[in-house]
């Protein structure tokens, strides 16, 4: 083989080897600044992330519940009037149901209920839903960090172990789905107290 020859083929070798080493940065390029998100698996809706803090008064013993007193577990929040209509029973019922079905890892899932006005809950609903802390909010800063008003009583909320409020679920909440991203996020979670 002639040294012209032998020059060719390491050339083509080097632009080849080339080629290939810059190939990943050229398509990552080309991908981010053509917007190409690839699609999401999660069901609930990530939201800009805010620290929930607060206290309020746990109906059941009387006693002052802090937000602080949750660090380590995830919160499962919903918010509404101790009168609690047929939406509200729908959302402490899949709360319940949602943490049943995590099996072992059920004991780092919390349920708040975060009671907007004077009105207690009823005591069969208590009972139905022994475990849940149902807590008087009215005033407190606890509702000032979570939406609005108008908002904030149609969704189930996510707190992290650390306290930050990053997730809603939607309206009329598909259970099934529901599970799936907490038994995701507990899977992916070391945050543990």
């Amino acid at each position: 083989m002639s040294n012209e020859k032998i020059q060719k083929a390491n050339r083509r070798k080097f632009l080849l080897l080339l080629a290939l080493m810059c190939a990943p940065v050229v398509i990552s390029y080309s991908l981010y600044f053509s917007e190409y998100r690839p699609e999401s698996r999660h069901y609930g809706d990530l939201i800009p992330v805010i620290k929930v803090a607060g206290k309020g008064t746990n109906q059941i013993d009387n006693t002052i519940l802090r937000m602080k007193d949750f660090h380590g577990k995830w919160v499962l929040v919903t918010i509404d009037s101790g009168h609690c209509d047929e939406a509200c029973q729908k959302k402490l019922y899949f709360m319940r149901q949602v943490r049943l079905v995590q099996g072992k890892e059920k004991h780092r899932i919390e349920r708040l209920w975060l009671i907007n006005d004077d009105v207690a809950p009823d005591t069969e609903l208590t009972r139905q839903h022994e475990g849940t802390f149902f807590v008087s909010a009215k005033d407190s800063e606890i509702l000032s960090s979570i939406e609005t008003k108008e908002v904030q009583t149609k969704h189930i909320y996510l707190i992290d172990p650390i306290g930050n409020l990053m997730m809603r679920f939607p309206e009329n909440v598909d259970g099934t789905k529901m599970g799936h991203d907490i038994k995701r996020l507990l899977h992916v979670s070391q945050l543990e107290h």
